[in-house]
């Protein structure tokens, strides 16, 4: 398999530490509102990356976080606390809105989306204790100082810092990425803040340099550390993680432990909405429930999201997704062959040889709009009734395990009276009597039943879904 690095900016084969046990972690959602359709498009691709993985033999020991405790809206450690935030906002507890958005991002997450549910998902209330000794493992080795809001990371003592991000040290000024605030170097960053004592937090914890809470990086590197263990194989994430979050992720793991942390970083680009960044002051931040308003399948979106590849920028418009759902309603029509008699003597559908091919194109960098497209390929090829039975069942089942896509998705054969009015039809067309021929397709297309004729007879289809 061959995957991006963004450490070495190059497409690189890829080689776990242990022979056939992956480890990945991924950076997850911060429970703090409604998810909406951008937070979903990283975890989409995630999802195909845990199946290839799969496909190719490996067992994938998977850790997704849960930020359930506050960090600033600034990458920067500056402006407000997300979770303080979420809970003045809805008239909660930051605890209770926690709870509230962890709810829903997994019922949205494994029960809608159906994607492959991560081995561990921590909590990041539940890493306090390892937190703050991780930080007492930085101060005795030297690298943090402590000023007025809390303590901070000395990247002045690594020689490698930003390496991930190719920043430009020795050009950052205080102002380009933070106000200078006391820090001794633009790129330090918080390890711990300090509460202040003049607003009230439903989140804060006693530590050796006072009450307070970590900084948004020391979870990640907390937790993957304790589950996964010093080195781990794949990081995932956005693009908007690499120049700070991940960096820092980066710079404070390597101090404690001596070793590089990940050997693959591997990030995903962002969707926008009819070309415009997603901001909730747009109005444009749709969530899934949105999708299933218009009357779209949630298969659909993900069909959207993957017609594009995980590095190129996304984009999201309502005649994008009802493309997509003709694509999978295309798909699902097809699979009704499965129960008709009606099935080509001269030709065999070769599903082992699509599959082949869509595991080589995922293989190749996670090229999903090259696996997509090869679905279409055995689609046509089902369509011209070149096929065998069996192997569109295999072929649907191979598609969910590779894709997590069900072209069968609770499909079944038409009713018996249902197939009485289909041989009534044809009985009808073979002694030329079109108005009874008429009536009949009338009736199967009010019960959602399409037909059509060919020369090996007649083929129905359930109309969409």
């Amino acid at each position: 398999m061959k995957l991006y690095n963004t450490l070495t900016r190059s497409v690189d084969t890829f080689t776990p530490i242990n022979d056939h046990k992956v480890t990945l972690y991924t950076c997850g959602l911060t429970v703090y509102s409604q998810p909406h359709i951008g937070n979903w498009v990283s975890y989409i691709y995630w999802d195909i990356l845990v199946r290839t993985l799969q496909a190719d033999g490996y067992t994938v020991d998977r850790v997704q976080n849960i930020t359930d405790v506050g960090h600033l809206t600034s990458d920067e450690d500056a402006g407000e606390d997300k979770m303080l935030k979420g809970a003045l906002k809805e008239g909660l507890t930051a605890w209770k809105v926690a709870e509230k958005y962890i709810e829903i991002a997994d019922h949205e997450a494994y029960d809608q989306l159906g994607l492959i549910r991560p081995d561990h998902m921590p909590r990041a209330t539940e890493y306090i204790p390892q937190q703050i000794a991780f930080v007492q493992e930085l101060e005795n080795k030297g690298y943090t100082y402590v000023i007025a809001d809390g303590v901070y990371f000395d990247t002045s003592k690594l020689n490698n810092y930003g390496e991930l991000a190719r920043l430009d040290i020795d050009g950052l000024q205080f102002g380009a990425r933070v106000e200078d605030t006391g820090k001794k170097n633009p790129t330090d960053f918080a390890l711990w803040k300090f509460s202040n004592p003049s607003e009230k937090r439903d989140m804060e914890w006693e530590s050796p340099w006072g009450v307070g809470f970590p900084g948004w990086h020391l979870e990640c590197s907390v937790m993957a550390r304790e589950i996964l263990g010093d080195q781990i194989d794949i990081h995932t994430g956005g693009i908007d993680h690499i120049p700070v979050h991940h960096t820092n992720e980066i710079a404070q793991t390597e101090a404690v432990t001596g070793k590089p942390f990940s050997t693959f970083w591997v990030h995903a680009n962002h969707i926008k909405v009819n070309g415009t960044k997603i901001s909730k002051s747009l109005g444009n931040g749709f969530t899934l429930q949105d999708v299933l308003n218009k009357g779209f399948d949630l298969e659909a979106f993900k069909i959207m999201v993957l017609s594009k590849h995980y590095r190129t920028e996304g984009n999201f418009t309502w005649e994008i997704l009802e493309a997509a759902q003709n694509r999978l309603n295309k798909w699902r029509m097809a699979m009704d062959l499965i129960w008709q008699e009606v099935v080509a003597a001269d030709s065999m559908f070769q599903d082992t040889a699509y599959t082949s091919r869509i595991k080589q194109a995922l293989d190749d960098d996670l090229n999903t709009p090259l696996a997509l497209s090869i679905i279409d390929e055995a689609i046509t090829e089902i369509e011209q009734l070149h096929i065998h039975k069996p192997r569109i069942k295999t072929f649907a089942a191979e598609i969910k395990l590779k894709i997590g896509i069900d072209l069968l998705d609770g499909r079944t054969d038409i009713s018996e009276s249902q197939k009485s009015i289909l041989a009534l039809r044809q009985k009808a067309r073979d002694s030329k009597n079109w108005k009874e021929s008429d009536k009949a397709r009338d009736e199967l297309m009010q019960q959602g039943i399409s037909v059509r004729d060919t020369e090996k007879g007649q083929i129905w289809s359930r109309i969409g879904r």
